[in-house]
């Protein structure tokens, strides 16, 4: 006799014949590169991936905080709400943070142009034409000062995306905190800092893997003293899914990243205990719903998991995962731009869902420039209609229990968890950084994608199917005269400050490069008397030099 079960299927098979799949590929691990979506998810799937409702569930806030960190989730308080801004000089940056404050945004986040990730100041040769071009340019207290100005320091949190000169922007920071009278208990916010998916994903590094890991040892050495509300890295996925990677590549490599910054603290002496409450995380909300409100849950499963059995860690915070997300900018199409308002608000949505801490929701003008004013406030209005009128907030993890949402987030944490075995047996992250292979099993995974694109089994609207005329829209152009008061301005610096302060400062910089005491008191010395982030930049790559990529096939 056949079951309600044999029954489904067979109506399913003949309503399927002749059908094609619109929702894109879901992907799994290193063992099992892609699958499609099952038919139905029910009980029996849950059964056969070996969920156990009391283990991989729990409760909201509390290990292995599947359903989010906090007992209560939004209906406390909302998440932060963070627009990344940042272009041009600090004064001009200065004001699109003051006036997005005044639109209701809760939390600063800060861009920084690319001379000031390289550690190049304005004013240096590989620096013309980049300045201020895709984020601000800080090139001295200075400028920290102008960047912050009137900002509420003891009460505003404040992200900065830096990463290989994250140490000598949290000196500036903190500097400028303490002219103010700002003590360095009360100052909350994160610094990227987590330079190994720059080898992976992005390139903004300058020195070798292994000196950049004692400074951001340091810097969790130096924040757990001084800064105790500060996050002292936000270990990033975001950048290597903008490269291609898949939903489980992003989970797995990111957790990859944290273990080898936790095994790295521990062997330093730390209290994983102690530093492991300011680690912080940074995820891309995508396209897939359904797929991605599972890899946030996943994450944060896995992460527990992580650092109770691998690392023993018993303190809950340390456990928690806790994370930011950014919708995905590799999403934007240039090709009917106002489209991706629709695509931001599906992948706001579904990072609320997944319950994050805080949230970027990208301009929908971003494929064609930086935002312009109109544009970032609708994006930061996107978030406030979610939090305030759509009811998503009511809830604490309104899909935990969902057959489909259940198995996925089991099916990707295994598979992010072959992903690790392999990692471990290639002798960590680093290793596999420096043999190629997390960069090799991203670059195939976006060649899968851009294949499954141009053959249309991944349809994108406006790219490949349903195309129509755009008509030509605002974009913010930056004033080339910026980049020469920058340059002005930084030269005025040098020639005012005390040049033998400066130079002694520096040389204390270098002896301790050289030795293995913590540099971080040492950089805030340097900028309060002068130093700039080109200077200090350029007496650690003589001591440690700078990297070079080495490709791999």
């Amino acid at each position: 006799m056949a079951t309600g079960k044999d029954v489904f299927r067979g109506r399913l098979l003949e309503a399927s014949r002749g059908a094609r799949r619109r929702s894109g590929i879901l992907s799994g691990g290193p063992s099992e590169a892609q699958h499609d979506a099952a038919d139905l998810y029910d009980e029996e799937s849950l059964a056969a991936l070996g969920f156990e409702p009391g283990r991989d569930l729990g409760y909201p806030g509390m290990p292995p905080f599947t359903r989010g960190v906090q007992a209560n989730m939004f209906r406390g308080r909302l998440w932060t709400m963070r627009q990344y801004a940042g272009f041009g000089t600090a004064e001009e940056s200065n004001r699109r943070y003051r006036y997005l404050l005044e639109q209701g945004q809760t939390g600063l986040s800060v861009a920084f142009d690319l001379p000031t990730q390289m550690g190049f100041d304005s004013d240096h040769p590989r620096a013309a034409g980049e300045v201020g071009r895709v984020g601000v340019a800080i090139d001295s207290l200075a400028d920290m000062r102008a960047l912050l100005a009137d900002l509420p320091l003891e009460r505003v949190s404040t992200s900065m995306t830096i990463n290989a000169t994250a140490p000598m922007l949290l000196a500036l920071y903190v500097a400028v905190a303490e002219e103010r009278g700002v003590a360095r208990s009360a100052l909350r916010g994160t610094i990227q800092n987590d330079i190994l998916k720059e080898y992976i994903a992005r390139g903004t590094y300058i020195f070798p893997p292994r000196p950049s890991l004692r400074l951001i040892r340091d810097v969790f050495a130096f924040a757990e003293r001084e800064l105790p509300s500060w996050n002292t890295i936000s270990i990033s996925g975001y950048h290597m899914r903008e490269a291609g990677s898949t939903a489980v590549q992003e989970v797995a490599f990111t957790l990859a990243d944290g273990i080898a910054y936790v095994e790295t603290a521990i062997a330093a002496g730390l209290d994983v205990d102690s530093f492991g409450k300011q680690l912080s995380f940074f995820f891309n909300g995508h396209n897939n719903f359904i797929e991605e409100v599972a890899k946030f849950r996943a994450a944060r499963r896995l992460w527990a998991r992580i650092m109770t059995e691998r690392f023993g860690a018993t303190n809950e915070r340390a456990i928690a995962l806790r994370f930011h997300c950014q919708t995905a900018g590799v999403t934007l199409q240039a090709q009917q731009p106002l489209v991706n308002v629709v695509r931001v608000g599906l992948q706001a949505a579904a990072a609320v869902l997944g319950g994050c801490q805080s949230l970027h929701t990208n301009s929908y003008d971003e494929a064609l420039g930086l935002p312009t004013e109109a544009a970032a406030t609708l994006a930061l209005r996107t978030q406030q209609v979610i939090g305030y009128e759509s009811g998503l907030a009511d809830f604490v993890d309104a899909l935990g229990g969902s057959y489909a949402v259940e198995s996925l987030t089991t099916t990707i944490e295994k598979g992010a968890t072959e992903y690790i075995a392999r990692i471990d047996k290639l002798g960590g992250m680093v290793a596999a950084i420096e043999q190629g292979y997390v960069q090799r099993e991203i670059q195939n995974a976006a060649y899968q994608y851009q294949l499954d694109v141009e053959d249309k089994r991944r349809i994108v609207v406006g790219q490949n199917e349903f195309m129509s005329e755009t008509p030509p829209m605002p974009v913010l152009k930056i004033d080339p005269d910026l980049e020469r008061s920058q340059v002005e301005r930084v030269r005025a610096w040098r020639a005012g400050r005390n040049a033998d302060a400066q130079k002694q400062a520096l040389l204390a910089v270098e002896q301790a490069a050289q030795g293995d005491v913590n540099m971080l008191p040492l950089l805030i010395d340097a900028v309060k008397v002068g130093a700039t982030v080109g200077e200090l930049s350029d007496v650690l790559r003589g001591v440690w030099g700078q990297h070079r990529e080495t490709l791999t096939l």
